[in-house]
């Protein structure tokens, strides 16, 4: 291998390494935005489970909120608002972020009801 080939050979090794190391901001920007994603899904989830939970109570003639409650893990009943407004109850909660300003704006809710036999 000739000089000229070896030198040329060994600045696209260290190219490519400068390339890495500049996509690796771009590739957390993006493993944060699927993070976010999956927090959103599951506290939707959550969110559907405990509405149906607070409904069921209130079939059975318990407190809905606090079927609503018991439904949800630790971390979620401080994000979580319940109402329960005749035989309907709302869940609303706010999914975990890292980003602050978009924790206050993120929120998922659902809705379960019950008619009166």
């Amino acid at each position: 291998m000739s000089e000229l080939a070896r030198v040329v050979s060994g600045g696209q090794r260290g190219q490519a390494a400068i390339e890495v190391v500049g996509m690796l901001p771009a590739m957390a920007v993006v493993g944060l935005v699927l993070l976010q994603l999956l927090a959103v899904g599951y506290a939707s989830v959550l969110a559907g489970g405990a509405a149906e939970a607070g409904a069921l109570a209130l079939a059975a003639g318990a407190d809905a909120r606090a079927g609503a409650k018991e439904a949800l893990p630790g971390w979620s009943q401080a994000r979580a608002r319940i109402a329960v407004s005749g035989g309907a109850v709302e869940v609303q909660l706010r999914p975990p972020s890292p980003l602050r300003a978009l924790a206050e704006r993120l929120e998922v809710s659902a809705r379960a009801a019950v008619e009166a036999p």
